[in-house]
């Protein structure tokens, strides 16, 4: 019978999520969903030295935001919880003592100071099959001092115990089949009784078999550690319930060689992080997509198309429709290089398809910031953000390019003052006042008809009429089409405004 298809995120909480991360809770989330399968969210939290206050909040909030549904976490609960993995301390111990018992693991009283001596004394020192018998652990001391130690509460470990001379089969649904020697594999530490908890690896093992977990999706960096995963399972008996890996291709850096980071950013000038981070420790503010201008929408399409495509040259989708093409096949294995500028673009194209009436909504508190929002109609802000969304990629660059509908100018550009305000232009634009005065469907056709037809009439240079035309009414030569701009405005403002300029524009000398 086929197993029904079950995927976790398990992001650690030690800060904020990485968009690296992000890929891959998107990549689980559109296979999950392409399957009719749950979304399991679980917080790897057994590493508490590194905790951070606010990360898993964070984490819940990043995913929301973009939109990627969980169906099963410490939030929304569910019939395999806790999704907690420092709630789950006795169920890991029961594991622990199950290796141990069967004899797949030891105990390890080495300190430190000793691990580091020899680490000195043997070149790429690995605590294995070939050195565990000059160590301090229950393989080499007798039971008796195992057991007095562990009843004086003697800091130990408990690792693996991984036979050589094996070759390890990891099965992917993107590289295909990996065979590696169990010679390169240490015996990894599976639980430490410093904080009652087990490592990464054991967790992950045990929560995935009991979780029912079907397709382990996980980034690249994990590939190393699935052949010693392919060996708990056996050594637990779970061979038959072994969920099938996908190592997702990396996140590069966009210039250079490497693993996309912080850094890189920090460097060119992009967020790394879904959302902006407050580090509570040093104070560090890291920018965020959200807080960028980014839409949640155009940042999962990007992250969709970095290590898959859809066989073909399309590049703009929907969520719904990305589940639908979605597929491993398409899963490229060489690393995908970030390429920030085409993020940007996608927030352009995002914003073009957006409705003027969300983007007012979206906009209106921008505008709040530099004049009284409430003096304008929704309708209004709708036409004027509409008119200018194709020139920008974020929200935050509407108000630049839109100020003018909302505030007269009070300044004009000195460059088109020199280019176009000739010693004739004050009389033709008092005319053209009266033309405007003249018009009553103040229409943008309309009066593009009438305007145009007298400039033509007068044999006016139709350049300079209407970039002074353009001056007055917007302090600069720039803006949407002309006659558009004040059909928004209206006749009133539109000839006050030509009247301010005729008043205050000096030619210099």
């Amino acid at each position: 019978m086929e197993r029904k298809v079950r995927v976790r995120f398990a992001p650690s909480p030690t800060g904020p999520l990485h968009i690296g991360g992000v890929r891959t809770a998107l990549f689980n989330y559109l296979f999950a969903r392409q399957n009719g399968g749950t979304m399991i969210l679980r917080i790897e939290d057994t590493d508490s030295t590194r905790l951070v206050p606010g990360a898993e909040a964070y984490i819940n909030e990043a995913l929301q935001w973009l939109g990627i549904g969980i169906d099963e976490g410490v939030r929304e609960g569910g019939d395999f919880g806790p999704y907690k993995q420092s709630e789950r301390r006795d169920i890991y111990r029961r594991y622990v003592r199950q290796l141990l018992d069967t004899g797949h693991a030891y105990i390890a009283f080495d300190t430190p100071e000793e691990l580091e001596a020899k680490r000195k004394e043997i070149a790429n020192f690995q605590y294995d099959a070939s050195t565990r018998g000059q160590m301090r652990n229950s393989l080499t001391m007798p039971a008796h001092e195992v057991q007095a130690l562990l009843d004086a509460g003697t800091k130990h470990v408990v690792r693996f115990k991984i036979n050589p001379d094996q070759q390890v089969v990891v099965d992917d649904l993107i590289r295909g089949r990996v065979t590696v020697s169990s010679n390169v594999l240490d015996d990894k530490v599976l639980y430490k009784s410093a904080d009652d908890l087990p490592t990464y690896h054991l967790a992950n093992i045990v929560d995935d078999h009991l979780m029912e977990v079907s397709h382990v999706i996980r980034g690249e960096e994990w590939l190393p550690s699935a052949p010693l995963h392919v060996l708990l399972y056996q050594a637990f008996g779970w061979s038959d319930t072994m969920p099938q890996f996908v190592h997702l291709p990396l996140l590069l850096k966009p210039d250079g060689k490497g693993k996309l980071s912080k850094r890189d950013g920090d460097r060119l000038g992009f967020p790394v992080f879904p959302l902006e981070w407050h580090d509570p420790k040093s104070g560090e503010v890291s920018s965020g997509y959200r807080e960028r201008g980014y839409l949640p929408q155009a940042v999962i399409n990007f992250l969709a198309l970095l290590g898959w495509n859809p066989g073909n040259d399309r590049e703009l989708f929907t969520i719904d429709e990305l589940i639908q093409e979605f597929s491993f096949d398409h899963c490229s294995k060489k690393g995908a290089k970030f390429d920030f500028e085409k993020g940007k673009w996608f927030n352009h194209e995002y914003l073009m398809t957006m409705p003027d009436d969300e983007l007012c909504r979206v906009f209106k508190p921008l505008l709040a910031q530099h004049v009284d929002a409430s003096a304008f109609s929704d309708n209004y802000i709708a036409h004027a953000v509409g008119m200018v969304k194709s020139r920008v990629d974020f929200v935050a660059e509407l108000w630049k390019q839109a100020d003018f509908f909302f505030r007269a100018p009070v300044e004009y550009a000195e460059k088109d003052i020199r280019k176009r305000w000739k010693p004739e232009t004050p009389g033709i634009l008092r005319d053209l006042i009266e033309v405007l005065r003249g018009i009553d469907d103040f229409t943008s056709k309309n009066s593009e008809e009438i305007v145009l037809a007298w400039i033509k009439e007068h044999d006016y240079h139709l350049g300079n009429v209407m970039n002074a035309f353009r001056l007055t009414v917007v302090g600069e030569c720039r803006g949407p089409h002309m006659f558009d701009i004040t059909a928004l405005l209206g006749k009133q403002e539109t000839i006050a405004r030509i009247e301010r300029g005729i008043e205050r524009i000096v030619v210099s000398e």
